[in-house]
């Protein structure tokens, strides 16, 4: 856990330092926070089922950092008008996101009373999750303009990469509770596994892919409001503390980002 945040340091670090790079050319800054609910595509439940995919769902929380190219602080003015500068931010977060896990589906109607069923049902879990990363942001319509207030609504879509820290819980109440204990989970899990661990609820370090779309609404001269629905896609599948090898295991961990937020334009 220790080695884990140490890594997670180091690249907000990093990232800090690419920012601090942008900041000595005198772009400006914007600072601003959001909440919304996420919904987690895990290995519990049924793949493409609609009760499983509205039932595990949780919450993230974030702060972000823009990077204006469109306006210049050190002067109060814009910026050369390149394309660049009127039609992309650049984007830096810090986030967590939480979501209990349970299986959902057929598989665990109350019709079914077999072992494999109980198994299941006993099974729940926890993804728990720190983000740390960048996007680049592309506004289809002038950010010149919105920020004069001509437009009152700036789409955007951007995508990047988040360096992960996750610590995700297992839990069962089947057979004696313990997680190590095979035979407290779904048999075939461990049949498919070819003796390799399925279940963990060790923590670690990850990268993944983020993609969003969305857009801002000016609120005020030096303020914004934004929703956006985001995807992500993590190189790990262990997120959600369960690996099975299964054939509807064919991906890894990932999910869907509904966020609101808030924007603060600094000075």
């Amino acid at each position: 856990m220790i080695t884990s945040l140490r890594r997670f340091l180091i690249c907000f670090v990093l990232i800090l330092i690419t920012e601090n790079s942008y900041s000595q050319l005198g772009f400006s800054h914007e600072i601003g926070a959001f909440v919304g609910p996420i919904a987690f595509k895990s290995d519990f439940g049924v793949r493409n089922d609609f009760e499983t995919n509205a039932g595990n769902t949780g919450i993230a929380v974030g702060l972000v950092h823009y990077i204006n190219f469109a306006y210049r602080a050190d002067c109060n003015c814009y910026s050369t008008d390149t394309y660049f500068n009127d039609h992309f931010k650049l984007r830096s977060e810090l986030a967590w996101n939480k979501t209990p896990l349970e299986h959902i589906g057929k598989w665990v109607d109350n019709n079914r009373q077999t072992i494999e069923a109980n198994q299941l049902r006993a099974h729940t879990g926890e993804a728990q999750n720190w983000d740390i990363g960048m996007q680049l942001e592309y506004f289809p319509l002038s950010v010149r303009e919105f920020s004069a207030g001509v437009n009152s609504f700036a789409p955007f879509i951007a995508a990047g990469a988040h360096f992960v820290s996750y610590n995700p819980s297992v839990w069962t109440t089947y057979g004696d509770g313990d997680i190590n204990n095979n035979d407290n989970f779904y048999t075939f899990w461990d049949d498919a596994s070819g003796g390799d661990p399925f279940i963990s609820d060790e923590g670690g370090t990850t990268w993944s892919v983020v993609a969003s779309l969305g857009t801002r609404y000016k609120l005020s001269v030096l303020s914004d409001l934004f929703v956006e629905l985001r995807g992500q896609y993590y190189f790990n599948d262990f997120i959600d503390g369960l690996d099975h090898k299964l054939e509807s295991n064919q991906y890894n961990d990932w999910n869907v980002w509904l966020n609101f937020g808030y924007i603060y334009y600094l000075d």
